[in-house]
């Protein structure tokens, strides 16, 4: 059964605050052209316009990518938002997208190339490759379903496809120069015996789900050389996800990716050590915890302090994100009964002078202030900062 699901009130919201940053100053300044080189690489101005309405956002630092906007539309991803079947544990949708962004980066420069979000993989095409192989759907990625209901039925091991184009000057238009693509696998499928009945889960083991991402991503590279616009030489990134459960307090992680140079062959595999780490840890949290002791430390104090200073908190939680033993970035939840935006702008501004105290400042971090109405300020620090920019989604 197939569901397109749609990124929920939170995210977009998040979305939306961190877009305030990434396209900072995308109206702060005046149109210029593309600077050429003579390589096969682009270095691009601040603001570019070329021919065909065609123009480039600004950004706020160097390490952040320049994006497409198309006759003043932003280039959205045709198949974003799609997948296989439903899943509730929004923390899936930011470290996937999030995570994917930070491959890409080593993979193409954000001082060489143009983002452009996915326009190769439509909707429709998504949907088809998502679903389970029949008879009326020969496309179909996931395994047809044998009819059991039990552990022995086939799951649905691939959740969701997305893509992300880089882009270079080719005269006065864009070249499609690169592709990243992400897969993610389900490490748990959830599903119904019947129709609108009770959910069951069915858990996908490690092997399984490592050897049929791979077999996917083979065949999914196939499809791509054969897309309109890609050419036999255009590299190809594929990165593997797993997926959290819907009962999860974290978001899945990458663990491996492979790149297709040429053709349709796949190079070797590189297995990835990313992890989320849950903040305050739990004592059960053992494989991780002597990596994050110190971090862990250090944010039970900051959670106290602005506790005592705001008693009216209902929890602070904090989600940071690993590289083997390096930390990559935190993101940190507040969900507060303030209802004021004078409150608001207050307590925000007192995370913002007191946060660079407690939390790192060699890494990105980001602070949601939340009540139950969503989102009510974001707080953005960038790496080797001490310094708090504050969004006020109040008010908007």
């Amino acid at each position: 059964m197939r569901y397109i699901k749609w990124i929920g009130a939170l995210v977009v919201i998040f979305i939306l605050g961190s877009a305030l940053v990434f396209f900072g100053n995308f109206y702060a300044k005046n149109s210029s052209n593309v600077t050429s080189t003579k390589s096969n690489k682009t270095t691009v101005s601040n603001k570019v316009t070329t021919k065909k309405g065609v123009t480039l956002t600004g950004t706020a630092s160097s390490d952040q990518y320049k994006s497409v906007i198309k006759d003043g539309n932003y280039l959205v991803g045709k198949a974003r938002g799609i997948t296989a079947s439903m899943n509730d544990n929004q923390f899936n949708t930011e470290s996937f997208e999030n995570g994917l962004l930070t491959i890409s980066k080593a993979h193409f420069s954000p001082k060489s190339y143009v983002f452009q979000e996915g326009q190769l993989l439509t909707a429709s095409t998504a949907t088809k490759w998502l679903a389970r192989q029949s008879n009326t759907n020969t496309e179909g990625l996931n395994p047809e379903d044998n009819g059991k209901t039990d552990d022995g039925r086939n799951p649905i091991y691939l959740q969701t496809i997305e893509e992300q184009d880089f882009m270079t000057q080719d005269g006065d238009n864009l070249k499609l120069s690169g592709i990243v693509l992400g897969i993610a696998m389900n490490t748990v499928d959830t599903y119904q015996k019947e129709q609108y009945g009770a959910n069951f889960t069915q858990k996908i083991d490690a092997a399984t789900r490592i050897a049929k991402g791979k077999e996917m991503a083979a065949e999914i590279i196939k499809r791509y050389r054969k897309m309109s616009g890609v050419s036999k030489d255009t590299p190809i990134v594929i990165a593997a996800y797993a997926q959290s459960p819907d009962d999860s307090l974290t978001g899945g992680s990458f663990y491996s990716w492979a790149e297709s140079k040429s053709g349709e062959t796949l190079s070797g595999w590189t297995d990835l050590k990313y992890a989320n780490i849950v903040l305050p840890m739990q004592d059960n949290t053992t494989d991780v915890k002597s990596v994050a002791t110190n971090l862990n430390k250090d944010f039970v104090n900051f959670q106290n302090t602005i506790q005592g200073f705001f008693p009216n908190l209902s929890y602070v939680t904090a989600q940071a994100q690993y590289d083997g033993q390096n930390l990559m970035g935190l993101h940190v939840d507040i969900t507060t009964q303030f209802y004021s935006q004078t409150e608001i702008n207050s307590f925000a501004n007192y995370l913002a002078q007191t946060a660079p105290n407690f939390l790192p400042t060699n890494v990105p971090v980001q602070i949601r202030i939340s009540t139950v109405s969503g989102i009510q300020a974001l707080l953005v620090q960038k790496a080797n900062s001490k310094t708090y920019e504050v969004i006020n989604l109040s008010s908007y």
